[in-house]
């Protein structure tokens, strides 16, 4: 399953000063330097930390390169680009000199042009110190800091939505949109590539917002849009490649390097990690556990090296573990200190059984607005040393409500379960005499929409023809 896209995100702790758009970008402060030393490893954590198979030395270098464009610095070697590990669709840039990307991003892109474009245009967030403009949204994290600050006096949130399952997304205005847009432009013809790519990567993640709202269907509706932090339109796209017109590079540049990066990304890992534990329509599994669980009709799952959160209309939830010491009724009271920042939480554990795993659940009700909510915990313990758990959020008197199958569906995966868990991966294929769109993507690694993904993937209209010698991405196993 797609993760929806989120060209962005990053904490508010990493709001730098400066008052208005900054016309000229400012160069790196020894200040802004330490707080994106002191935040990078955070966000190492967050999103899986670096990746280092296929492309991410390919990607270091195409980062460095449009970044030093931005004149915040001269020198590639105050610019740390890391490719990471995560299936969400996402890039970011933070003041000292640090840009990430995620590998399913990377994917998407068709071409070296593209992925400086992308780069270019978070570096272009920072050099024109946007971030203190930002507004911040949280879905189940406003219900718990809203709720449980109720209960325990305590205003701060323990990180169920933020940190766990990156949710916590920082919203940049049209006119900050726009700018970004136009720095990627000039970056790009400074570093020698089309700039008609800023363009043609907008209207790939226009292309790939619109397949992920057709694959979430309209029960899905109620969950958090992460495109929204970035708002995208076939505006933008016009007005991008309109500029991309008045700007001329050197002689000799306007370069797009495709069979490069098709090269260098071929084999790279897509969607989840194994090791992360993985996503398949409503069904998670995680082969290190041993276990897997079914969400509810018409909900998604996102997956996070953290945790893995439940969102749709009826109510949020999030499957994580913690420190296994003590037993679950213990457990329980820890993973409610940490939703309300420390504060002691008094509840009740009821212990169960489910499908013969020891487990206990415990529930508070809290105020969230103008409304009520239940919050409960249920956990399982899975061996002396590991446990892990739901946390549940409803509206008042529903107990668990919409979760009771899902919470009852934990249960341990055998050895074959285990192995039949294959990562998917991005393979280059050279187009045949007789290969089509259809026959091409009949062999991509999904059960649904693959016609769909296909095109969407290779930035392909449904009647393009494809020639022999072409080369185009699939999603297969391996």
């Amino acid at each position: 399953m797609k993760r929806p896209i989120a060209i962005g995100l990053c904490a508010a702790l990493l709001a730098s000063g400066g008052a208005g758009i900054a016309q000229q970008a400012r160069s790196i402060s020894a200040s802004d330097k330490a707080a994106g030393a002191k935040a990078n490893p955070q966000l190492l954590q967050e999103f899986g930390g670096a990746y280092s198979g296929p492309g991410a030395a390919y990607v270091t270098g195409v980062g460095k390169r449009i970044a030093v464009q931005s004149g915040l610095s001269n020198s590639q070697g105050d610019f740390t680009v890391t490719l990471l590990n995560s299936p969400v669709a996402n890039a970011f840039a933070v003041p000292g000199g640090y840009v990430y990307v995620t590998r399913n991003l990377v994917a998407l892109m068709n071409d070296e042009a593209e992925l400086a474009s992308v780069l270019g245009h978070e570096v272009g967030h920072v050099a024109a110190r946007h971030s203190n403009k930002r507004s911040s949204r949280s879905t189940i994290g406003q219900v718990l800091s809203a709720g449980l600050s109720v209960l325990t006096g305590s205003a701060q949130l323990g990180q169920i939505a933020g940190y766990g399952a990156q949710l916590y997304t920082l919203r940049f205005s049209r006119s900050q949109e726009y700018q970004a847009d136009e720095l990627a432009i000039r970056y790009l013809a400074g570093a020698r590539y089309d700039p008609a790519a800023a363009a043609d990567m907008l209207a790939a993640l226009n292309a790939q917002n619109k397949l992920d709202a057709q694959l979430q269907g309209k029960e899905a509706e109620a969950a958090p849009t992460w495109a929204s932090t970035h708002p995208n339109t076939a505006d933008r796209v016009a007005r991008a490649r309109a500029r991309a017109t008045q700007v001329a590079g050197p002689p000799g540049s306007a370069s797009r390097n495709r069979d490069a990066f098709l090269a260098a990304i071929d084999g790279m890992l897509y969607d989840d990690d194994p090791a992360q534990g993985v996503v398949e329509g409503r069904t998670f599994r995680h082969p290190g556990l041993k276990l897997g669980f079914t969400a509810p009709s018409g909900f998604t799952l996102a997956n996070s090296p953290a945790a893995v959160t439940v969102s749709g209309s009826g109510g949020q939830a999030q499957f994580g573990s913690g420190q296994a010491g003590g037993d679950l009724a213990r457990y329980i009271e820890q993973v409610f200190r940490g939703l309300t920042g420390g504060a002691a939480v008094a509840v009740e554990a009821r212990p169960t059984r489910i499908n013969g795993i020891e487990a206990a659940s415990a529930s508070r009700q809290a105020n969230s607005g103008q409304s009520a909510v239940d919050v409960t915990v249920t956990a399982y313990r899975l061996s002396p040393a590991s446990i892990v758990h739901f946390v549940t959020i409803v509206p008042a008197g529903g107990g668990v409500g919409p979760f009771g199958p899902m919470l009852q569906s934990v249960a341990r995966l055998n050895d074959a379960e285990v192995a039949a868990i294959r990562p998917r991966r991005v393979a280059v294929v050279t187009v045949r005499p007789g290969d089509t769109a259809a026959s091409l993507s009949a062999r991509m690694a999904y059960a649904d929409h693959r016609l769909e993904r296909f095109l969407t993937l290779n930035a392909l209209a449904r009647d393009a023809a494809l020639r022999p010698g072409d080369k185009v991405k699939l999603i297969v196993r391996g």
